[in-house]
């Protein structure tokens, strides 16, 4: 994997959260349960138990991610827990709390595959945009004058807005939603998601993918975006 999109790095900042929540309720289940003045506390003991399902994949992949590339351990979780929600059912059984753990497993599945939605899609993308970069830089020139920018010689207003709105008011690319990109700006008016987009295909701008979009990617001017707004 490139250095530019760290999928351990990025995986792992969205299971720590998962087990915390796992530790945490285990924590307060174990310390309801020294204090034999009250009853058992079922509310915690469900607690428990959904935090426990919702850890156990994204466990399981850090977990084997030690012996196998993680791309390929990821995939194979989202394909058995995909297959899970299409075989699995709840209410089979004559003890409610099967049903119980049952129902928490298929909670747990679709919030692995919410929060990976995308994912292994986008590290493809980056490691991809990364070679693209690499090769660029290999191809250059050594020593000498840069090549002289060529400018386009027409920019519509729309552009032109967007490309002063990256240089200004602080853009941001970022998945606060598996899915769903939207643009956030430290201050002034935002550009369209779209245009923003637009302006980085066109190599005017470029997005910081040393950060996952669930963090948030910085969007850049370009030396092009640059000579354009001073042409």
């Amino acid at each position: 994997m490139s250095a530019s999109f760290d999928l351990h790095r990025v995986f792992e900042s969205l299971a720590a959260p998962k087990l915390r929540a796992e530790e945490a309720a285990r924590t307060r289940l174990a310390d309801s349960l020294t204090n034999f003045a009250y009853g058992v506390d079922t509310s915690l003991v469900r607690e428990a138990m959904l935090k426990a399902a919702i850890a156990v994949p994204y466990r399981a992949v850090i977990e084997n991610a030690k012996n196998h590339d993680i791309r390929e351990v990821i995939d194979s979780m989202r394909t058995r827990l995909a297959r899970q929600l299409l075989t699995r059912s709840t209410g089979g059984s004559t003890c409610q709390i099967n049903n119980e753990a049952a129902r928490m497993e298929i909670e747990a599945a679709q919030n692995f595959l919410a929060n990976t939605e995308g994912l292994l899609e986008h590290a493809a993308e980056a490691e991809e945009a990364a070679k693209e970069t690499g090769a660029r830089e290999a191809n250059a020139p050594a020593g000498g004058e840069p090549a002289p920018i060529e400018v386009p010689k027409k920019v519509t207003p729309a552009q032109r807005r967007a490309l002063e709105a990256i240089r200004d008011n602080g853009v941001m690319l970022v998945e606060l939603r598996a899915g769903r990109m939207q643009v956030l700006v430290k201050s002034g008016d935002k550009p369209r998601k779209d245009m923003v987009e637009w302006v980085i295909q066109q190599g005017w701008a470029k997005r910081d993918t040393s950060s996952s979009l669930y963090e948030g990617q910085v969007v850049t001017l370009t030396d092009l975006g640059v000579a354009i707004l001073a042409a």
